[in-house]
């Protein structure tokens, strides 16, 4: 989990989604990226149990995985803004 947490790409993959769920689309658009990069991105962050994904017709969404995760997102920026 915590190798996964190592990128800052992936934390902010994950910060986005923690304002809400998103589509791989959304993300594309918000993050400036192609879907292969973000898809990649959304594989590590789903094999590390930290987002969970639906179908809704074609198009995945992604969402944090439980509030334990969000919690931990939610920590870890707080604990950065306090050191700045």
């Amino acid at each position: 989990m915590f190798k996964a947490l190592s990128d800052r790409l992936r934390l902010k993959t994950l910060i986005l989604l923690a304002e809400r769920e998103r589509s791989v689309g959304e993300l594309c658009e918000l993050e400036g990226e192609k879907i292969g990069t973000v898809s990649a991105r959304l594989k590590v962050l789903l094999t590390a149990r930290l987002v969970k994904r639906r179908k809704e017709g074609q198009s995945a969404i992604y969402a944090i995985a439980d509030n334990h995760v969000l919690a931990l997102i939610e920590n870890a920026i707080e604990h950065a803004c306090e050191h700045h």
